[in-house]
């Protein structure tokens, strides 16, 4: 006998194959087949989608030993979070592809004789709201939002104040035209066809908007905004690593500077999105730090809000083309609709349209807003006019935010 040392090593055994595992749904078992080789080393992973919402029993091989896992559907969907838990309701927007998040319930609506008042209300006592649905993790740098609230006066059907990533603003285009359409056609208001007509009081004052509807659905949003003046023409500021740039200044519900875009190097294009934030942020920082501004009537709006490029369009029935770099450097998606009625304010004053003249401005995305003369007015003792701004806005969803009060980072954070 060959000593067991000296011995030729055995063959290796036949491979046999897998056992197959069996997927059971709702009593009847049923066999999966699988690539042999990968069953050796892998799992196979049960089916998400089934006809209906059931528990599903997987009996996976793994090698000769055998395991049981219960995924139950409808578990999930049964799930509440815990009674200590915020829990804060949104439904949520985008006019020409600027997002407003609505917060329709979860935050407490602050007090106050006016909306600007209670802006500073909701800064002192419940700015963790805002933080936590514009900023990370819920949000993002770009989010914008609203809440909506009565209104302080009686001539408004209700209030709306605007939050984004750096704070409150004092009012925005795009947010009317949105709010306005969630309005109607989540039942805040009677929708009336073919028009609907709503006053709303924003921080910046009484903005009175009209919702085209058929059969249920706002097809666009006219709103006619607070009077806009030109502030300044063919001013210059020194800007670190730009030098001189010239700019002008107007008010179409806040304060923007308008720079020709190609002054400073830049076409508009998405793909310059981190350009057009570095050099839109330093041109308002150099303005805002060397340059006062009061508005002749609302000494609560005497600051830059932002800095609106302006280039030609890029697509044929446009006559412009907008970039709104806004807030801690946000870029507005949307052509900006207060910087639409501070460019008409410009427009008009250098005699390029007349009343009723159309201005088409595009977006960074190809999103449009026309903008109308409507009629010429004063804001304390400057001349001024009152534009219409149309746009179309359409709902994205409704959320249930959670706050954890273990959660370290509830309130959120900003990159």
């Amino acid at each position: 006998m060959t000593p067991p040392m000296c011995r030729r090593p055995p063959k290796d055994p036949p491979r046999l194959a897998p056992r197959r595992p069996r997927l059971r749904f709702g009593g009847q078992t049923q066999r999966v087949t699988a690539p042999r080789a990968r069953a050796w080393r892998h799992h196979v992973r049960a089916p998400w989608h089934t006809s209906r919402a059931c528990a599903v029993d997987v009996v996976r091989s793994m090698g000769h030993k055998e395991r049981n896992q219960t995924v139950d559907l409808e578990a999930l969907q049964r799930w509440s979070p815990p009674q200590a838990w915020t829990r804060i309701t949104t439904i949520d927007a985008h006019a020409g592809g600027e997002p407003l998040r609505i917060i329709i319930a979860g935050v407490p609506s602050p007090a106050g004789a006016t909306i600007l008042a209670r802006c500073q209300q909701a800064k002192e006592t419940i700015d963790h709201f805002r933080t936590a649905l514009m900023w990370e993790p819920r949000g993002h740098r770009d989010m914008f939002g609203c809440l909506i609230m009565p209104p302080a006066t009686g001539a408004a059907d209700f209030g709306v104040m605007f939050i984004h990533n750096d704070g409150y603003g004092t009012m925005c285009g795009h947010g009317i035209i949105a709010v306005a359409t969630v309005a109607v056609e989540a039942g805040l208001l009677t929708a009336c066809e073919p028009e609907t007509r709503m006053c709303i009081e924003t921080p910046a004052g009484l903005v009175r908007a009209t919702a085209r509807v058929s059969g249920g659905r706002v097809l666009s949003v006219a709103f006619r905004n607070v009077p806009s003046f030109v502030m300044g023409f063919d001013e210059t500021i020194a800007v670190p690593g730009l030098g001189t740039v010239r700019y002008d200044l107007a008010f179409g519900g806040a304060f923007y500077a308008y720079v020709d875009s190609e002054t400073v190097g830049l076409r508009l294009l998405a793909e310059e999105y981190q350009a057009l934030v570095d050099k839109g942020t330093a041109i308002k920082r150099a303005i805002a730090a060397a340059r006062p501004i009061q508005h002749p009537l609302h000494a609560d709006v005497n600051f830059l809000y932002g800095t609106i490029f302006v280039a030609p369009p890029l697509s044929e029935g446009a006559n412009g083309r907008n970039v709104c770099i806004f807030a801690n450097g946000q870029v507005d998606r949307s052509p900006t609709g207060t910087g639409l009625s501070g460019r008409m304010a410009l427009a008009y004053a250098r005699g390029e349209v007349m009343v009723g003249d159309p201005l088409i401005i595009e977006s960074i995305v190809g999103s449009r807003f026309t903008g109308r003369v409507v009629e010429v007015t004063m804001c304390g003792d400057h001349p001024a006019v009152i534009s219409e701004v149309e746009g179309t806005a359409h709902i994205t969803g409704i959320h249930q935010f959670l706050l954890d009060p273990d959660d370290e980072l509830a309130s959120g954070f900003l990159l």
